[in-house]
């Protein structure tokens, strides 16, 4: 069986001993009420329900929710959705609490998914639930997606909000995925001008994609002064993607990241697409060290993985050689679309910021009320197995002066 890229992603960063840089926590599993802050409570209780051996008897929920087809039903469906967006809401509320400056979840970034439905292999939006966990201490959020495909779900979320100022730039045109994100498309009622799509075409290179982002992102700072920033990393914008179709070498894509690490907020970065896998743990393997201000070595060190980075064995890879069909007079076109919506927004919106709600309460796992006398089969083992590199709340939590998690 081949390994999944985030395990790929995981090993890779250990082989660069990353991970003595930072703190790695295993988050929680979200519980269906936090999932529920966002999704519909039937469709969370869907997904909690169904399975493969079930989902024949549910041919008319399958459709209702989207599922099957590029959103399938697998083994251990919802404890997957719990976990990865358990580290985007942990993720947020350590920032929160002012824990971390940076917090790190490649396994989220799940833009696509809807409140009452799955799409594009996207179930649970754990962005949107983290982005609501911030919203209770921060007045602005900016959340930034350089996903090759559109951040709809999010976009569609905040849509109707100045709290929350997203920025999508992707792929948009000729049918591809998910269809949405013209220019025109720039929120309504109070987020009007709250909503920011750069619509791009295929071929981008590093050169045209870095200068389009720092402008505009430097202006988006500038005018929306957020108090955090979300970022989400698809990688399925690099060059030789098996979906994508951008011209983006892993030092593009990483220049992104690097950039908007400089103006020095409270940062949460997701992973998102990514279907070339060897080159996705490539990219967040070099993006990790990026927030950590190292630099890494081209030549990857072995790792149980290795064989996959077969001939040349380096973390970085060229940009592409698709046809930049993104002209300068395109380019530069979209640019002064997106400046001048920006111009429509005055100054920050002002936030009267109520009392903040309570993080939800995470009840401990209580081994006393396990039954001593009950075998437990190997895959509920595994969920209780503490690895000596992740560090937890209470006694175990040595994270006040760190950086990055």
């Amino acid at each position: 069986m081949k390994p999944h890229r985030l395990c790929m992603t995981h090993h890779l960063v250990l082989s660069y001993e990353l991970h003595k840089k930072m703190e790695i926590y295993r988050p929680h599993k979200a519980y269906p009420v936090e999932l529920a802050q966002f999704h519909s409570a039937d469709y969370v209780e869907f997904l909690h329900r169904i399975s493969p051996d079930t989902q024949h008897l549910f041919a008319n929920e399958l459709a209702r929710y989207n599922l099957g087809e590029d959103c399938p039903v697998f083994e251990n469906l919802f404890e997957f959705c719990q976990i990865y967006a358990g580290g985007t809401i942990d993720a947020a509320r350590r920032l929160n609490n002012q824990l971390c400056d940076i917090a790190i979840n490649w396994a989220g970034g799940l833009h696509h998914a809807k409140k009452c439905e799955a799409s594009g292999f996207c179930y649970i939006n754990d962005l949107v639930l983290g982005i609501l966990e911030l919203l209770k201490y921060h007045a602005r959020v900016l959340y930034i997606d350089i996903d090759v495909h559109h951040g709809d779900g999010v976009e569609e979320a905040f849509y109707f909000t100045d709290r929350v100022m997203t920025v999508s730039f992707h792929k948009y045109g000729d049918l591809f995925f998910p269809g949405t994100g013209d220019v025109k498309d720039v929120g309504e009622r109070e987020g009007k001008f709250y909503a920011i799509n750069v619509p791009l075409k295929d071929g981008i290179d590093d050169t045209s994609f870095t200068r389009l982002f720092k402008t505009i992102i430097s202006k988006v700072v500038e005018t929306y002064l957020p108090g955090v920033i979300v970022l989400q990393c698809g990688a399925d914008s690099l060059a030789r993607d098996r979906l994508g179709c951008f011209n983006l070498s892993i030092d593009g894509h990483a220049e992104c990241v690097r950039f908007v690490k400089k103006f020095n907020l409270p940062l949460l970065v997701t992973g998102g697409g990514g279907y070339t896998k060897e080159n996705v743990a490539r990219c967040w393997t070099v993006e990790t060290g990026v927030l950590l201000d190292t630099e890494l070595p081209n030549e990857i060190p072995d790792n149980e993985y290795i064989k996959y980075f077969a001939p040349e064995y380096s973390l970085k890879i060229p940009g592409g050689q698709i046809e930049n069909l993104n002209s300068k007079s395109y380019i530069s076109t979209i640019k002064m679309q997106v400046l001048e919506n920006l111009r429509c927004i005055q100054h920050a919106p002002g936030v009267q910021m109520q009392e903040v709600p309570p993080d939800f309460y995470i009840p401990d796992f209580d081994e006393d009320e396990q039954n001593p006398d009950e075998r437990m089969d190997q895959h509920t083992q595994d969920k209780h197995i503490q690895r000596d590199d992740e560090y937890y709340e209470g006694d175990n939590d040595n994270d006040h002066n760190m950086d990055v998690p």
